[in-house]
């Protein structure tokens, strides 16, 4: 295994352990494991009767992280899975009590710097996109069949892209020459379309990858699964922490939590999102849009289902 630290460095670490104020016999469940940062941290808080529950949508990730947290004390389970299925693998799992869930919504840095996933327009990767392997759609499906509105929409709906109707035009023009295949010939697309500098100095092409790989890997309808999933297994005194990446989730999630409150089922834990120091923005540069939140449950919503083992 190369260095366990390279690929994916921690956001709002120290934060995030707060919020899930983790005890040596607690049952952790991380639904986005990635390389293992967050997971490590919990798992050393972890003594042997604690159980540190993981979860990736990305099997290459997954199984690096099982071989860098085979350190750790703790009982340690592993799913190749979206978190949206997280009641069904806590079944599977025939786990009944959970104490705290993290959701990370970040793509580990590995993913985009290297080529297989297509993620990344510094190289002329195959544009694919997809997380997880078993999904259908790519991102080079998406761009070369979409009609040129719904484009635009996805465009402006998953990144806040201001110049989506250009970026979709340009892009249903390119393809009538030839499909669309590497990242590299669409981001020079997106970049001739906008031409000049981006409002915020990051390159013209970076929404539009942020907007094709949300919907290639369904982000916003499985951070939804998610929430309305562990609003049915609250417990009392269960704690959820979430770090999103984009005004659209930081929005589901500020929601989902303030109904959960204002029903009588638990508090926030954060009036306003905890967002990085500018010490660790300088250090982890990808780090300096993430908004982290918490909330507490205090009532149980209904008992959780296991299947006996």
């Amino acid at each position: 295994m190369d260095n366990p630290d390279h690929g994916h460095q921690p956001v709002l670490l120290s934060a995030t352990l707060d919020i899930l104020n983790i005890e040596v016999s607690a049952t952790i469940v991380d639904c986005t494991t990635g390389r293992g940062g967050h997971a490590m941290a919990i798992g050393e808080k972890l003594g042997p009767s604690g159980t540190l529950i993981c979860i990736d949508t990305d099997d290459r990730n997954l199984h690096y992280a099982k071989e860098r947290l085979a350190s750790v004390a703790c009982q340690r389970r592993f799913f190749h899975a979206n978190f949206s299925q997280i009641k069904d693998i806590l079944q599977a799992a025939h786990v009944d009590k959970v104490d705290g869930i993290l959701a990370d919504l970040g793509v580990s840095t590995n993913q985009i710097t290297t080529g297989d996933y297509g993620l990344s327009f510094s190289t002329a990767s195959p544009l694919d996109m997809r997380l997880d392997r078993r999904g259908q759609s790519t991102a080079a499906q998406l761009v070369n069949r979409m009609a040129e509105k719904d484009l635009a929409d996805l465009l402006f709906r998953n990144a806040d892209e201001r110049y989506s109707r250009r970026i979709a035009r340009a892009i249903v023009e390119a393809r009538k020459a030839k499909p669309i295949e590497t990242t590299s010939e669409l981001a020079q697309i997106v970049r001739s379309a906008v031409k000049g500098p981006s409002r915020d100095a990051i390159d013209s092409a970076t929404r539009t990858f942020q907007a094709l790989r949300m919907e290639v890997n369904q982000e916003l309808p499985a951070l939804e699964a998610l929430l309305s999933a562990v609003e049915a297994i609250s417990q009392p005194a269960m704690k959820l922490a979430v770090i999103s990446f984009h005004s659209g989730e930081d929005r589901i999630v500020k929601q989902a939590m303030r109904r959960w409150q204002n029903a009588g089922l638990g508090e926030m834990l954060t009036k306003k999102p905890i967002t990085p120091t500018d010490a660790e923005t300088y250090a982890n540069p990808r780090s300096r849009s993430a908004k982290l939140r918490g909330f507490v449950f205090q009532k149980e919503n209904r008992p959780m289902s296991v299947t006996p083992p």
